[in-house]
C-alpha cells in the first residue's frame, strides 16, 4: 500500500513521515492554511531521504508555474488538482520527462448519486490509457471546499465505479487512523492519501495519529 502524507509545511512533520514508513510527501502550493512556497520546500527537500516521494499539489494550470516549482523545490511528482486537462498533464510530461509523477485529482461529491458516478466514469474512461498520468487521486467533494475538507465520500457508492477503473487509484479526503483500514477494505486503492487527519493542528502533524495511520494502511496490503 504506497501512502502519502500530505500537506507538510516544515522539515520535522516531513522527516518524520518518512521515519514512520510514509512512501510520500506532499506540499501544497494551492491556496490553503497550509499553503507553501517553492522556496520554502527547497529548503525542506534536501533533508529528506532520497528515495522519499515529495509531490507538489497544484490548483493551477499554468504549465510554466508549475514546472518551475518542481524545479525550484526539487520535486518528484505533481498532483493537478484544478480539474481535468489532459492537455496540461501531456505539455508537463514533455517538459518535466519520466522522472517526475503525475497524478490527476477527479472529485466525488461527498454526497453525490448517479450524476457524480456517471462523471466520475467518464472521466476515468478518458484517462484510461493516456501515457501521461501515472494515477489518479479521487477526492472528496463538498459545498464549500474541492478536496482538503476532511470530509470523506460515501466509499460504498463509489465502489463499483472505481473498481472498474483501469488507472493506478489513489484514495483521500477524510481519512483517518480510525477509518482507513475500512477505506482500504471498501475500495482497494493502490495507494492512500492524508492530511487533516493526522494532525495536531493545520500545517502540524501528530505523531501518534501519524503512527497509527501508517501502520494501518501497511498492515491492509501485508
Amino acid at each position: 500500500m504506497w501512502i502519502k502524507i500530505c500537506a507538510n509545511t516544515n522539515l520535522e512533520d516531513a522527516k518524520l513521515a518518512a521515519e514512520l514508513g510514509a512512501d510520500a510527501v506532499g506540499f501544497v502550493f494551492a491556496p490553503s492554511k497550509r499553503q507553501v512556497t517553492p522556496a520554502q520546500v527547497a529548503e525542506i527537500v534536501p533533508h529528506l531521504p532520497p528515495s522519499l516521494e515529495k509531490i507538489g499539489v497544484f490548483m493551477t494550470r499554468d504549465e510554466g508555474e508549475i514546472a518551475g516549482t518542481v524545479r525550484t523545490a526539487g520535486l518528484t511528482g505533481v498532483q493537478l488538482h484544478g480539474g481535468l486537462d489532459l492537455n496540461l498533464a501531456r505539455h508537463l510530461r514533455a517538459e518535466l520527462g519520466d522522472r517526475v509523477t503525475i497524478t490527476q485529482t477527479l472529485h466525488w461529491t461527498a454526497h453525490g448519486g448517479a450524476n457524480n458516478a456517471a462523471e466520475v466514469t467518464a472521466q476515468l474512461d478518458e484517462i484510461a490509457g493516456e501515457a501521461a498520468v501515472d494515477s489518479v487521486l479521487v477526492d472528496a467533494r463538498t459545498p464549500t471546499a474541492s478536496g482538503g475538507g476532511g470530509v470523506p465520500f460515501d466509499w460504498k457508492t463509489a465502489r463499483d465505479v472505481l473498481a472498474r477503473s483501469r488507472v493506478r487509484l489513489i484514495v483521500a479526503g477524510g481519512l483517518t487512523p480510525v477509518n482507513v483500514a475500512e477505506a482500504i477494505a471498501t475500495l482497494n486503492p493502490w495507494g492512500v492519501d492524508v492530511a487533516s487527519g493526522v494532525e495536531a493542528s493545520p500545517g502540524r502533524k501528530d505523531r501518534e495519529k501519524l503512527l497509527h495511520f501508517i501502520k494501518k494502511a501497511a498492515a491492509m496490503s501485508a
